[in-house]
């Protein structure tokens, strides 16, 4: 305690006053009044030095909790749940612990999640790439005749075009799960989002000769972001048309009630494997384009205060119902 400035000024203070106390007294009084005045100088100073003491080492213990959070312990709880400005500073020193805590927790899972991301773009990038080396392989013969190098090209600008819808597809993802998208908060008719997200599915379903089936609700409506929200719908359709073969058939029906404006979205294809309907919304499930896009979708009706479930039977069916809650205040 001695180390610091201020305590080595203050037992010259003290000494001091008491020395021209007692002196004072001793002179001008009596030698009785100066033993009196001498020893309530020395009882008020050692009060004041066991005080002094006691509060320093109060620091020196927080000084000690500062260096253990500084290595990492954010397990420490340095509360004493009394007033005073001492408690004050322990509380403090308490919550600034919690938040450095949350924030560390916070750090690791996005490292966590950029580790999955890097992970989930290589596997999803793996088949096409291979495809293309093998593609560019076969092209160097320069005895290939012109229909299969022609055939060739057109697989090569399929496969970039997949590379091209995964990449966007993913990078989107990834702000979406880092919170960096701020999603609108419009009045969206539910006919208008349905027309908005068929539009370009409609020639694959023509050319798959699929049928399509919408009823609802005509004023139904919700609260969102009309175009991430129209991005959700086409990736679930998207799925349904790339599961259900030719002359199937998709049926959309939408409703809204006193809790929610709902989506059904029902197909007759080949439907999902009771072991695979759990992990559906995993960016690395299914393959290709399948686990990446329903991924998204999920991701961008959650983040709507919405809510989407699927239900499915091999061979015969997948029915997405998509919720969008109505706020309570």
């Amino acid at each position: 305690m001695l180390r610091n400035v201020e305590i080595r000024w203050l037992l010259v203070a003290l000494i001091t006053i008491s020395a021209l106390g007692t002196i004072f007294s001793a002179v001008f009084v009596s030698y009785t009044a100066a033993w009196f005045v001498l020893g309530v100088s020395l009882l008020l100073s050692t009060t004041a030095i066991i005080f002094t003491w006691w509060r320093y080492r109060e620091i020196e213990r927080l000084s000690g909790f500062l260096q253990q959070i500084s290595s990492g312990d954010f397990q420490l709880d340095v509360r004493d749940n009394r007033e005073g400005e001492l408690s004050l500073l322990k509380t403090q020193i308490y919550k600034v612990t919690k938040m450095l805590s949350e924030h560390g927790a916070l750090l690791t899972e996005d490292k966590g999640k950029l580790t999955n991301a890097i992970s989930d773009i290589s596997h999803q990038l793996k088949t096409p790439l291979t495809s293309m080396m093998v593609m560019a392989d076969l092209l160097r013969d320069s005895e290939l005749d012109d229909a299969k190098r022609t055939e060739f090209i057109r697989n090569l600008h399929v496969q970039l075009e997949r590379m091209d819808w995964l990449v966007s597809s993913l990078l989107k993802l990834s702000k979406i799960d880092a919170g960096t998208i701020h999603f609108k908060r419009d009045r969206i008719p539910v006919p208008k989002l349905i027309e908005k997200a068929v539009e370009p599915l409609l020639i694959p379903m023509d050319i798959k000769m699929q049928e399509l089936e919408i009823e609802g609700d005509r004023e139904a409506a919700f609260t969102g972001d009309l175009n991430w929200t129209t991005e959700a719908l086409i990736n679930i359709l998207k799925n349904c048309v790339e599961h259900t073969g030719e002359g199937g058939k998709l049926t959309i029906r939408y409703s809204e009630n006193a809790l929610y404006t709902g989506i059904r979205i029902e197909d007759n294809g080949s439907g999902i494997s009771r072991k695979d309907l759990p992990y559906i919304f995993k960016e690395n499930a299914g393959d290709d384009s399948v686990g990446i896009g329903l991924a998204m979708a999920y991701s961008i009706i959650t983040s709507q205060s919405g809510d989407i479930e699927v239900a499915s039977t091999p061979n015969e069916g997948t029915r997405f119902h998509i919720k969008f809650y109505k706020q309570v205040i």
